[in-house]
């Protein structure tokens, strides 16, 4: 009875797909492989520079919540430097406006300061910019090739269906089924690639445009601090007067 059970068990089992991903692949061959692994290595790469894009990112937005809290505060430009961190892109801005001072003061020819300290503090913001925008184009160009890429994938799986096609004389469910689904896997893996690099590249370059915005008012400031003498300085909030600590209670008089 048992045995019986087992069998009819056997014969009742739903069919083995023969139409999964990987079956897709190996009936694609060479191609479908290239296609995949090309994909592959552009969404690796994206998801890479966007994590490593918005860590530096991040990290220059908290330096700039530091200017006016230890920057503006310190006695001398100097010193105020001495208090920033030591890959700030802040702190470059600063040491190269102060070392713009310093080189003016040894030129034989009547340049004007402001010029050429204005000149050298806006080839400073723009070495910190380029360096942010490092990587974007990569994401830029997945999302714009990518979608064609996968259309390449789907291009090859339609032919292959054609040749069945034609090779068997009729367009049965069992002979197009297979190159169709490569090609209708290869336009999803396209797709899949491209739409997360699009959006990436558009977040992180609005926050590039953030700290572009920040470092040029802070250059600006010190532009001003520079050409002033130091008579010239943002308003910075007076730092929190630390608690004064509760007076002891009175001793007891006695009587």
């Amino acid at each position: 009875m048992f045995i019986q059970m087992l069998a009819a068990a056997a014969t009742t089992a739903a069919p083995q797909n023969k139409f999964g991903f990987v079956e897709a692949l190996q009936a694609g061959g060479f191609i479908a492989y290239a296609t995949v692994t090309i994909l592959g290595i552009m969404s690796f790469g994206s998801f890479y520079i966007m994590f490593t894009k918005l860590f530096e990112q991040s990290k220059v937005l908290g330096q700039a919540k530091d200017i006016r809290a230890t920057f503006w505060r310190a006695a001398t430009l100097r010193e105020g430097v001495a208090k920033l961190e030591k890959n700030s892109a802040f702190r470059q801005v600063a040491e190269d406006g102060l070392a713009a001072e310093e080189q003016h003061d040894k030129m034989v020819d009547s340049m004007e300061a402001h010029d050429w300290l204005h000149g050298s503090l806006a080839r400073s913001e723009a070495s910190v910019n380029s360096k942010l925008a490092s990587g974007l184009p990569f994401l830029a160009t997945v999302g714009a090739t990518s979608p064609f890429v996968g259309l390449f994938g789907t291009v090859v799986g339609i032919y292959r269906a054609l040749i069945a096609i034609g090779l068997s004389g009729s367009a049965s469910i069992d002979k197009v089924a297979g190159p169709v689904g490569e090609a209708l896997i290869m336009t999803a893996l396209g797709l899949l690639v491209a739409v997360p690099a699009v959006l990436a590249y558009n977040w992180l370059q609005a926050r590039n445009k953030r700290i572009a915005e920040l470092l040029n008012g802070f250059s600006t400031d010190l532009l001003a601090n520079i050409n002033s003498k130091g008579a010239v300085s943002p308003a910075v909030a007076a730092a929190p007067a630390a608690a004064k600590p509760a007076a002891a209670p009175a001793a007891a008089v006695k009587k």
